[in-house]
């Protein structure tokens, strides 16, 4: 559409005449002289959207018409059938919506909750300087002052947290309870983490070359993101990531591929930033930890100090010095230690019982994926339960297939594949996610239903969790619980930042720092984050570049501080809006029933006088009986003779219906109340103790 446009042709797209349309300008208050007069794209806009509204209403009403019949006449009646209003005369509709918190909600969505027409807030809020069409998604202030204007009260709800629940899970869960034995050990998939420089390739490469499930004279044939490697003619399948962003990102989806994290430090280096980072990404994901001590032939490697360091900056305590966690020292470079190491990961494995059904059909882990040019869409697939076969169908997140190609880690075809198997497939039907779950299902047809159907459950926005907005958390121990990032300059601003936010210590909320590190924050720090529901508050330090974009698409908050204060302040402000509210009565009248109508087509209706306080049409109401409340309930009507009202006040008369209720009888009570909310503020042990 043109940026300006003549009276005359808007008119002509319009279906009106030119006359027709200077006199509605006129009334919106647009300067426009005569039919030549030009228009701005806003006003425009906004004409348009004001007659296609009419238009779907008045073809919405045409279709709704039903045959008028004769209407009966009903005198003094105090509830009377009114003729319908127009337009003009809706401006209050008195009556309260729910909406829930944080959802987005368009002008049109409130005019359909309201029955109001659109073409009337469109005009009223236009001639206030507020262009909106009936599209606009209304931010929550703009929503309130809207309701406020036509006297609409709405009540913000908690989303319902309505989890949908995955009938492809619950058939394994099924299983394993009715099938113990079919529920056998496994191969350990293991990530190998750890920071930059410490040796996690060369680890890796060293497995590789050495310990390969099976060899071939060519070597390996082709990468897939994960192979298997044998000790003592055992299986442990290794996950080849680029770091723990992989990780991260899997479980973030809801994906645990790992069972076993070995976290790579350097003996010669210590505990770095991303040895941190690392370590959090694995204990929050609940995953047990071997610790690698690696570079041990290195000239300077201090094995003892490097242990040290583990208890100081990861508080690990290695198991030689009474702790639970196994540490191997090793060199990747000429394989010392490497055999002992896939020992513990095994020994590891066998005393956290890593299990998996070994029958029936498949579910397993995308690892990776990738559109290849000659095969189309293949994924790394990791089977964690089941036998996955060719000509299986299966789901994997949003997308389906048939299995038409088997390859293993050495490249070479094979037919089916077990638990704990790293394989690569053909056969999707699109490029499914890194950490989607695949199942396998009976038919095609089930496949496609169950794609649809889950299609239609999941919600297609990010769950964003911000510190101003966090009422929603998830609980341990019955307490709510606020999961933190902190990063922050130097090693000492982080201990006093660490200090200050334990010392806040609410009694009925728990603050999890789910990691705590030095330097500017990342992309590391925003997958965590997601992955664990936490908010990123940053102290003297910056931002790396393409950090906020994933923030954003992933719905993660991220805010910097200069002083200690400040952040403190504001994790007890998100504290206060965590906590529960409490619904209080506030008596604000009492009245007395004097006589009782009975009108048709209405009900009982009870005409009463205030004899103190006031009433509200949206206050509650107790109906007393000889001193006992008969009923509690809300006012469905409020009348002060046959007009409708919002308040009356003492010593008034008035007429009120109330919502389910009928059996009024003359000198019952009637208290009116309101309910108010009332904020509840954490208790901090400091408060107790002053």
């Amino acid at each position: 559409m043109d940026k300006k446009i003549r009276v005359h042709e808007l008119a002509r797209r319009l279906n009106m005449t030119s006359k027709e349309l200077l006199a509605e300008l006129e009334d919106l208050g647009v300067d426009a002289k005569n039919h030549m007069s030009t228009l701005d794209e806003s006003v425009v806009n906004m004409l348009v959207e004001i007659y296609n509204s009419e238009d779907d209403e008045s073809e919405t009403i045409a279709k709704q018409k039903k045959p008028s019949k004769p209407k009966e006449h009903i005198e003094e009646e105090i509830f009377e059938e009114k003729p319908k209003k127009t337009e003009d005369e809706i401006v209050h509709v008195e009556k309260t919506i729910e909406i829930e918190e944080g959802k987005s909600i368009t002008l049109r969505d409130f005019c359909d909750m309201t029955m109001i027409p659109p073409t009337k807030v469109i005009k009223d809020l236009f001639m206030e300087g507020k262009v909106l069409t009936i599209n606009t998604i209304l931010e929550k202030s703009l929503l309130e002052e809207i309701a406020n204007k036509y006297s609409i009260h709405i009540e913000f709800k908690s989303p319902k947290k309505s989890e949908v629940l995955d009938p492809l899970k619950e058939e394994f869960d099924r299983l394993y309870q009715e099938h113990p034995d079919k529920y056998l050990p496994r191969p350990p998939i293991v990530t190998i983490m750890g920071h930059v420089d410490h040796g996690k390739t060369t680890l890796l490469d060293r497995i590789r070359k050495t310990h390969l499930a099976e060899k071939e004279a060519g070597g390996i044939t082709q990468s897939i993101g994960a192979y298997k490697a044998m000790i003592n003619g055992k299986s442990i399948t290794f996950i080849d990531t680029p770091g723990h962003e992989a990780f991260t990102e899997m479980r973030a989806r809801g994906a645990q591929a790992t069972d076993i994290v070995v976290l790579v430090v350097a003996a010669d280096d210590g505990v770095m930033p991303q040895t941190v980072e690392a370590y959090d990404h694995a204990k929050n994901a609940g995953v047990p930890v071997i610790v690698a001590i690696n570079k041990i032939d290195k000239p300077n490697a201090n094995i003892e100090l490097t242990k040290q360091d583990l208890v100081n900056k990861l508080n690990i305590i290695p198991d030689d010095w009474g702790g639970d966690v196994p540490v191997v020292p090793i060199s990747a470079k000429t394989g010392k230690g490497i055999d002992e190491l896939l020992e513990m990961i095994l020994l590891v494995a066998e005393l956290k019982e890593i299990k998996g059904y070994w029958y029936g059909r498949a579910r397993g882990v995308i690892i990776e994926s990738k559109l290849d040019k000659f095969k189309g869409p293949v994924a790394t697939v990791i089977v964690k339960d089941g036998i996955l076969k060719l000509g299986d169908y299966f789901v994997a997140g949003n997308t389906y297939g048939k299995v038409r190609s088997i390859f293993d880690d050495t490249g070479k075809s094979v037919k089916e594949a077990k638990p704990s198997d790293p394989v690569v497939i053909m056969g999707f039907e699109e490029l499914p996610e890194s950490g989607s779950i695949l199942y396998v299902m009976p038919s095609q047809k089930e496949v496609r239903d169950y794609i649809e159907t889950r299609k239609a459950e999941q919600p297609q926005s990010v769950k964003r969790v911000r510190l101003e907005n966090i009422h929603e958390l998830s609980e341990t121990e019955g307490r709510k619980v606020l999961n933190i990032i902190v990063k922050a300059d130097t090693f000492g601003a982080l201990e006093a930042l660490k200090n200050a936010i334990e010392k806040i210590e609410p009694e009925e909320i728990k603050i999890d720092i789910v990691h705590a590190g030095i330097g500017n924050i990342n992309i590391n720090d925003v997958l965590l984050a997601s992955a664990d529901q936490a908010v990123i508050l940053g102290f003297r330090v910056g931002i790396e570049p393409k950090t906020e974009l994933k923030a954003d698409q992933l719905g993660v908050q991220i805010k910097t501080y200069e002083i200690i204060f400040d952040l403190t302040e504001d994790i007890k402000a998100a504290l206060a809006g965590m906590m529960e509210p409490e619904f209080v009565e506030e008596v604000i009248g009492h009245a007395k029933i004097l006589q009782v109508f009975n009108i048709s087509k209405v009900g009982n209706i009870a005409g009463f006088q205030l004899y103190d306080g006031r009433t509200e049409k949206n206050a509650n109401v107790k109906i007393l009986r000889n001193k006992n409340v008969i009923f509690d309930g809300r006012i469905e009507a409020l009348k002060h003779f046959k007009d409708d009202v919002d308040s009356l006040e003492a010593p008034q008369e008035g007429g009120l219906k109330v919502e389910n209720f009928e059996d009024f009888k003359p000198n019952d009570e009637i208290e009116f109340y309101v309910k108010k909310e009332i904020r509840k503020s954490p208790t901090y042990k400091e408060d107790k103790k002053a």
